[in-house]
């Protein structure tokens, strides 16, 4: 006989097997507790409420819990009910074995890519919540446009044309789980429209490589120097159907794509009908130069728009958004419907209003004084404890690249760190082909929270010194 049910007032799921049911039901609870599925101090079903669940008798269940109580599984008290013991019968030898210990995490990390999420603005964004779910309609606690909440839609077509330049209307804007997806929606459509190569800065972040060869599309590397991408001359000259670019801020070797460059990526795409994708992963933040306002606005139709929330506010939040030439929507739209439909909510409305009653705006300035303080201060240590080092990238962004002298080993740097609990990242770790920069290292100033981070820079510079 097997049964499965679920008891009316605590729910347990349990399988009675054999012919006799008191039998059953005491191994079926053994077996449980054994393997952890209930915990010590898990309430059980009272013996009326199991009883009428399984279709068995009362006593049945009740001199069951009566005999497992006396082997020590399970305790029972007046007034209290039945529970699991917490000091059960040791585990059978077949019981699975606690994994042997991983290697002890680093405690501080100036890896690039996140924000402090310390400085996450909890008490403005609660009462950001509050607001936008007390105003939400009904609707919007049901499955949505695919594009995303209209109140994020029209908050950020007017944030990113008041901020970065971009030309865009709320229907040209589509709302996605964070920039991979939205690049792998991106992939999915240009493959559909026959593309079959992207071309990528030579160093960047190699977790867009298997994005692309997800989706059958080859890299095409473009060298970067000072001024931004090496771009080819326009037209069929440069290799590939599409180009991923981070103009404001190249990711991770820091500069801005130059005037010329970026005039002559716009021609290009306009004249062969190529995409440009514009990864403006960092846009809120410069400190010694004037805003560099978004490439999308010099050829809105052949250029997508990508930004998201993950350096601006955290992460987990999952925001991420693609401002889309017209010609682009209806296939991108139905891509990210195939894909899950729409993104979450909540979050699109708890933003909207975040940025429209100008919580972002606040929290942008006060971040952006903080990590300006964070790179002066690195920039300090270095010269003090490490002035060999260059530091370079430094007018914009939430990293550096501290150049490290002719000779000394990067990777070595890296596990001198590595020693003292400090995680940082070389420069060969962003190569996409061969590594042929010299020696360096990309800090990430923005990553440890605040008091932690003097700590972080000391034992940076410390590994350097040795050397």
């Amino acid at each position: 006989m097997t049964r499965t049910w679920a008891t009316s007032g605590l729910d347990l799921h349990l399988e009675l097997a054999g012919s006799k049911v008191r039998a059953g039901l005491e191994t079926a609870l053994r077996d449980a507790v054994q393997t952890g599925r209930l915990a010590a101090g898990t309430r059980l079903p009272s013996s009326r409420s199991l009883a009428a669940d399984l279709g068995i008798a009362r006593n049945t269940v009740a001199d069951a819990y009566a005999q497992l109580v006396a082997e020590g599984w399970l305790t029972a008290r007046q007034g209290s009910g039945t529970t699991v013991a917490d000091a059960a019968p040791a585990i059978a030898a077949t019981a699975s074995k606690p994994a042997p210990a991983a290697g002890r995490p680093a405690s501080f990390s100036l890896r690039p890519g996140s924000p402090d999420l310390s400085a996450f603005p909890r008490s403005a964004w609660l009462a950001a919540a509050r607001r936008a779910l007390n105003a939400a309609p009904t609707q919007a606690l049901g499955y949505g446009d695919p594009r995303g909440r209209p109140e994020l839609r029209a908050a950020l077509a007017a944030y990113l044309a008041r901020t970065r330049g971009v030309r865009a209307t709320p229907d040209q804007i589509l709302v996605c789980t964070g920039f991979v997806q939205g690049l792998a929606l991106l992939c999915q459509v240009l493959r559909d429209h026959g593309a079959t190569t992207l071309a990528v800065e030579e160093y960047s972040q190699p977790a867009n490589l298997g994005i692309l060869a997800a989706h059958c599309i080859a890299p095409a590397m473009l060298r970067v120097d000072d001024s931004g991408a090496v771009l080819a001359e326009p037209g069929p000259d440069l290799p590939a159907d599409a180009a991923l670019l981070t103009p404001a801020h190249q990711f991770p070797l820091g500069p801005a794509l130059s005037p010329a460059r970026r005039a002559q990526a716009a021609r290009w795409a306009a004249g062969s009908g190529g995409l440009i994708i514009e990864d403006d992963y960092d846009g809120e933040f410069r400190y010694d130069r004037q805003p560099v306002g978004a490439l999308q606005a010099l050829a809105p139709g052949h250029v997508v728009y990508a930004g998201t929330a993950s350096k601006s506010l955290a992460p987990g939040l999952r925001l991420g958004w693609l401002v889309l030439p017209a010609r682009l929507v209806d296939d991108l739209v139905a891509a990210k419907a195939g894909a899950d439909a729409h993104t979450g909510s909540f979050e699109q409305l708890t933003l909207a209003e975040f940025i429209t009653s100008g919580g972002y705006d606040r929290h942008i300035r006060r971040v952006r004084l903080a990590y300006r303080r964070r790179r002066n201060w690195l920039l300090a240590a270095l010269a003090e404890h490490a002035p060999q080092v260059r530091v370079t990238g430094i007018a914009a962004g939430l990293h550096a690249v501290a150049e490290l002298p002719a000779g000394m080993d990067e990777a070595e740097v890296v596990a001198r760190a590595a020693a003292q609990s400090l995680t940082v990242e070389g420069l060969a770790a962003y190569a996409l082909g061969p590594h042929t920069r010299p020696p360096a290292l990309v800090v990430g100033y923005a990553t440890p929270p605040g008091h932690a981070y003097a700590v972080a820079v000391a034992r940076l510079c410390t590994a350097i010194a040795a050397s």
